[in-house]
């Protein structure tokens, strides 16, 4: 997968801009279809183009929205369900923890994406007034020479997308948290490019105390990188330097697990036809999001359980890494993962069909509001849950799947962790892992009720 922004979790846009696939995290709409089921897609959606990394091959928007529909005007507008900041704090039951005073007052996020946006703080504002959520500053830290915005330079615009995204969920799920926006010079695609900078830029931050919790909707297949055809993985683990200095530092990391099921892209944009994974996903020393399906009413309720992410626009990364061994934390799903690393950990709001509403002006045409899916959009949405918990705690948990592996023994009203029993990720005709009953390799350990995981997560 590229380390575009929709690759390891890539977004997907859909809008009236259409959404777009994950590579690591957002799925934004875009050219380049790759499977017979994306370019269906596109032929039902005549406004969505299929991008397979935000940010490398860019998104294509149809006009945007002067205003956000409802989910029932979505679904008679549109064909697909749409869901507001609002909705999902219904659904994931946060609004208690609000009324609790647990915002994420005190607790920094930080998100890492090439390039960012140069209207994001205009953006969030506008998006916070729609909703009604009390504004914040975002800090935007500029890791090397980035390049002026150039509004019509696909890369960038993926990008630009890809940060919005990221902005504006996870300040809608911890609205006190600070938001720290580190913007890299140098876009990630497959393989080692890119991640040098972004894994410099997190180390940076760690090192000057700055985080608590680090979201990356980004992500590159291990079978791209160098070396890794001859046995030979040391280009990739020579970039884990970063997580390294987390957890030193007791700093959260968590990545987007992928919006192209058990498979992803090679180094030309094409998916492999066998299972694979992605790193930084991967990676025992991160907390990998993985994507579900919400079907909701116009005010946030259920009406149907929540499902693993698989629609005719993408479906969520899962699997067994070539890498990493099982990490001991895992022994306990060691007959799910064999001796291998899984993914993901655990589940939040991913599909298409389930869309985010965003808002978007970077390109000044498509000014408005679009829709994202993706696993781009699950990690921020994580990464509120995770400020919120430490904010709980009055310290940093850093790393967590220790944790979340020892919850899930305990009963789901305790743990707050909502089991995933139904779908699967298969993608691009490469048979995918079916949800089932506990720990499995389409939806980890399942999703969260954020009033009981938040408290249960913070040990108090």
């Amino acid at each position: 997968m590229g380390i575009s922004p929709a690759t390891a979790g890539s977004r997907r846009s859909l809008s009236t801009k259409a959404m777009a696939m994950l590579a690591v995290g957002a799925t934004a709409l875009t050219t380049g279809l790759v499977s017979a089921q994306t370019a269906a897609a596109a032929t039902s959606f005549p406004h969505v183009a299929f991008k397979l990394h935000p940010a490398s091959e860019g998104k294509i928007n149809a006009t945007a929205r002067p205003t956000p529909l409802s989910t029932s005007d979505c679904v008679a507008q549109i064909g697909i369900h749409c869901y507001s900041p609002l909705q999902y704090r219904a659904a994931y039951d946060l609004n208690p923890l609000y009324k609790q005073g647990i915002t994420g007052k005190g607790r920094t996020i930080v998100i890492v994406d090439s390039y960012g946006s140069p209207t994001i703080q205009h953006d969030l504002e506008t998006f916070d007034k729609q909703w009604g959520i009390q504004d914040t500053n975002v800090d935007v830290v500029k890791w090397g020479n980035v390049p002026a915005f150039d509004p019509t330079n696909a890369d960038m615009t993926s990008w630009a997308g890809e940060t919005t995204l990221d902005v504006e969920y996870a300040h809608a799920i911890a609205p006190d948290a600070h938001i720290v926006l580190v913007e890299t010079a140098v876009a990630e695609t497959e393989g080692v490019t890119g991640l040098p900078e972004m894994m410099d830029a997190e180390k940076s931050m760690i090192d000057k105390g700055i985080g608590d919790v680090i979201t990356q909707s980004f992500g590159a297949t291990e079978n791209t990188f160098p070396g890794f055809d001859k046995g030979d993985y040391k280009s990739l683990t020579d970039l884990r330097y970063a997580f390294k200095d987390a957890a030193a530092h007791n700093v959260t990391v968590l990545a987007s697990s992928g919006d192209n099921g058990v498979t992803d892209s090679d180094n030309n944009n094409n998916l492999y036809p066998f299972k694979v994974n992605s790193w930084p996903s991967a990676d025992p020393l991160v907390t990998s999001i993985g994507g579900t399906q919400m079907t909701l009413d116009n005010n946030g309720n259920r009406t149907a359980a929540d499902k693993v992410w698989h629609d005719k626009y993408g479906a969520g990364g899962g699997g067994v890494s070539a890498v990493f061994d099982r990490p001991w934390y895992q022994a306990g799903v060691a007959n799910v993962v064999g001796q291998h690393r899984g993914t993901p950990d655990i589940s939040m709001s991913a599909a298409v069909d389930g869309a985010a509403w965003t808002y978007e002006s970077y390109v000044p045409a498509q000014a408005g509001w679009h829709l994202t899916g993706g696993t781009s959009e699950a990690s921020p949405l994580f990464s509120g849950v995770v400020a919120l918990a430490d904010q709980a705690a009055g310290h940093r948990l850093g790393q967590l799947n220790w944790r979340l592996y020892g919850m899930s023994m305990l009963p789901s009203d305790w743990s707050g962790i909502t089991d995933v029993t139904t779908g699967d990720n298969g993608w691009n005709n490469v048979q995918g892992y079916q949800a089932t009953k506990g720990y499995d390799l389409a939806s980890g350990l399942g999703t969260v009720d954020a009033a009981k995981f938040v408290h249960m997560l913070a040990g108090r």
